[in-house]
């Protein structure tokens, strides 16, 4: 029997291009001011890039231990919506649950979420979320022991990684009006939000107006065909 079914050569391949980039985080944690092991500890605990960098852009730039954390707070609210999403999908056993909601992360959902099968998508999330998890770790650890001797990690081009493997993800899913309309509503009020307010913060604020765009036009009245009654 193969293996490497389609979902799970997703999550692999997504795991390899999302995790290499945590070299960027454990040299950058490291740059604000984090220890080694403090750095590994916000990989291994916290787990989610976004809130990951949020707390150390924060740090980085003078402010507090509460300040840090509230930012990376409101960037990882996405994660409990996804958790919501993921349990109703894969309905998985209450043993796995902790560990499922520890793995779930942007890579581990949109993977989940890509497959029309129950079992791909469980294959999907836990290729995806492990794959994720361990190589993230490693190359934090890599990122944060090299320190200064990487130079610049946006010189490496790791910081458009992350982007690459979102547009792998999202571009297949582009069928049909409604999913393009999504798309282009969202990528519009990201640039508009980007010079406004902190980074990550523009992502949500999309995320929202596009759910309320999405909820109107489903209450909205679609026009009877033609002809007569359904």
């Amino acid at each position: 029997m193969n293996r490497l079914t389609p979902a799970v050569k997703m999550g692999l391949s997504i795991a390899a291009a999302v995790g290499v980039y945590g070299v960027s985080f454990g040299a950058l944690a490291v740059a604000a001011g984090l220890d080694v092991w403090q750095a590994c500890a916000l990989s291994a605990l916290m787990f989610t890039g976004g809130s990951q960098f949020a707390f150390i852009g924060v740090i980085a730039g003078g402010g507090t231990g509460a300040a840090a954390w509230a930012a990376a707070t409101l960037l990882g609210v996405r994660n409990g919506v996804y958790g919501m999403q993921l349990k109703a999908l894969i309905r998985p056993p209450a043993r796995l649950i902790p560990l499922m909601a520890h793995l779930t992360i942007d890579e581990s959902t949109a993977t989940a979420t890509a497959q029309d099968d129950h079992d791909e998508r469980v294959r999907g999330f836990w290729t995806a979320g492990l794959g994720v998890f361990l190589l993230w770790n490693v190359f934090t650890l890599i990122g944060a022991v090299a320190g200064d001797a990487l130079g610049d990690p946006k010189s490496w081009g790791l910081d458009g990684a992350a982007v690459a493997a979102f547009l792998g993800l999202l571009w297949p899913r582009l069928k049909g009006r409604d999913p393009v309309a999504i798309a282009v509503v969202a990528a519009l009020v990201t640039a508009v939000a980007m010079p406004l307010v902190p980074p990550g913060i523009p992502v949500l604020i999309a995320a929202v107006v596009t759910a309320g765009w999405w909820a109107w036009r489903r209450r909205s009245p679609r026009p009877e065909p033609e002809g007569g009654s359904r």
